[in-house]
């Protein structure tokens, strides 16, 4: 399902309102680097936080509210806090000059490594994920961190 976001200002019967200047942003990219350039534009006009204890305060306040809605079961508000919450580190990786993408395509190829590590190794075992548990995957999976920082 593509979402659509609408660019400038609704319609209003002032007709003198400028153009929004989050207008000329690009909608074909990932939401996270969307969420990345927007929030990079605003923070040139001064829509930001004046320090890392802002967005990390913004942080703690988010999860509070996850935890509010996950209390309640309510999906739909789980979702919207979940949005914010990635929304914020999105905002932290901006403020730390981290390309927040590239921080997670890394994560995910640490991650997909070190699952490959686990099929590995209980193929070795005679095992498949199937035939293995929780307790027996983490294991395979703290190996494989101490032999990546074991290099």
């Amino acid at each position: 399902m593509k979402h659509r976001v609408k660019r400038g200002y609704a319609k209003t019967k002032n007709k003198d309102l400028p153009k929004s200047i989050i207008k000329s942003l690009p909608l074909n990219v990932s939401s996270l680097a969307l969420a990345f350039q927007l929030t990079q534009k605003v923070s040139r006009i001064g829509f930001d936080w004046p320090t890392i204890e802002g967005v990390m305060e913004k942080w703690e306040e988010e999860i509070i509210e996850f935890k509010q809605a996950l209390s309640l079961q309510n999906r739909k508000k789980m979702g919207e806090e979940i949005g914010d919450l990635l929304f914020v580190l999105v905002n932290l990786a901006r403020m730390l000059r981290i390309d927040p993408e590239a921080a997670l395509r890394k994560t995910i190829k640490k991650f997909i490594k070190r699952f490959h590590y686990i099929e590995k190794s209980l193929y070795k075992k005679g095992r498949s994920l199937r035939q293995s548990n929780l307790i027996e995957m983490e294991k395979f999976w703290e190996e494989a961190k101490a032999n990546e920082r074991g290099r």
